[in-house]
């Protein structure tokens, strides 16, 4: 058992094969494809990815996906869209003697801080790395970093999850769908394989004439695409009114969970409440054909995610330095991610 480490995804050897074939199964933020699409179009001059890994031969036991910045400290290999990071683990007997390799690793880096986000609580590979990081003399703080709603559907129907929202919600949506359809008229497409290019074309659209403008990285969301629906987990809906796009929300679902990744509507169709119509078109898909057991908001303490999901949860920052690199800055850390926080409460999102 080795520590070993790589400056590129295709560098990994087959043995992550299986590595990773267990993460995705715990998420989209864990997978392959997410990985090889931030590293080929969203990371910035000054970062280069760092896979801080434990191979025992042919086989890699743990991946710790990094990335390295200009002062040499390292961040989590991720960008703004990354809802969830963890350690990647082999399911094996010896796991502590892993993450114990792996920490000794990191120990042994010229530079020792690093900042790991954004992070479950109740994440056992997280909490064991912690763990192993504070024996190993480290000094380990958390800040919460975001909240997140989710829905657990425990086997209720589209029909029994949408009697139990708020009566508001319900109605608005069956007054303005009425509406709209009879002032203009309206259709919703659902892309999953098939017309991707133009469902992306359309839904940048959307995206321009928005309140969200441009996308920050242009490539991001079309590579993520491609590489999602070739295993077939992309659900990206369009709502057209008179032909043209005016709507569009692009969903995940990663085995068990619907992951609620990107919504916009053009601001001049905004008082027919289309993102709402829309939710619950993909609402009524993901529930009774593709049968998930969790819906995942990801981003943000928004109010009208209440209306939508039942739980809310918050995602941390674990950051760790060694005691020589350590003075004043959990301190500092500390004060800009109560800043964060405040900022975050203050806004309701």
């Amino acid at each position: 058992m080795q520590f070993v480490c790589y400056n590129a995804w295709d560098q990994l050897p087959k043995g992550a094969d299986a590595l990773l074939a267990t993460a995705t199964r715990k998420s989209l933020f864990l997978s392959r494809p997410w990985f090889e699409n931030l590293i080929a179009t969203s990371l910035e001059p000054h970062q280069t990815p760092f896979l801080a890994c434990v191979a025992d031969g042919p086989r890699l036991l743990a991946i710790l996906p990094l990335m390295t910045l200009a002062n040499g400290s390292y961040d989590p290999l991720s960008n703004h869209f990354t809802t969830l990071y963890s350690l990647l683990l082999a399911e094996e007997q010896e796991q502590d003697a892993i993450i114990a390799c792996l920490v000794d690793g990191l120990d042994r880096l010229p530079n020792r801080n690093h900042r790991l986000f954004p992070i479950d609580a109740d994440d056992p590979n997280m909490n064991r790395l912690q763990k192993a990081m504070e024996s190993a003399g480290f000094e380990c703080q958390r800040h919460v970093r975001f909240f997140n709603w989710v829905h657990a559907t425990e086997g209720a129907s589209f029909a029994q999850y949408m009697a139990a929202r708020p009566a508001r919600l319900r109605n608005t949506i069956a007054r303005k769908s009425r509406k709209l359809q009879r002032e203009h008229g309206y259709e919703i497409r659902l892309y999953m394989r098939d017309d991707l290019q133009q469902a992306l074309m359309d839904y940048q659209t959307v995206f321009r004439a928005s309140w969200k403008g441009c996308e920050p990285f242009a490539d991001f969301i079309p590579g993520l695409v491609n590489r999602a629906a070739a295993r077939g987990w992309v659900r990206l809906a369009i709502l057209y009114i008179a032909g043209e796009p005016a709507a569009a929300q692009l969903w995940f679902v990663v085995h068990p969970t619907a992951s609620i990744f990107r919504l916009a509507y053009h601001e001049a169709w905004k008082r027919y409440s289309p993102g709402s119509i829309l939710t619950r078109h993909l609402m009524e898909q993901v529930i009774d054909i593709d049968k998930v057991e969790k819906i995942d908001f990801l981003t943000g303490n928004d109010r009208y995610k209440q209306d939508w999901m039942t739980q809310r949860r918050e995602r941390w920052v674990l950051s760790c330095a060694k005691a020589d690199q350590s003075l004043g800055l959990t301190a500092r850390m500390a004060a800009s991610w109560n800043r964060l926080r405040a900022r975050s409460q203050s806004r309701g999102g």
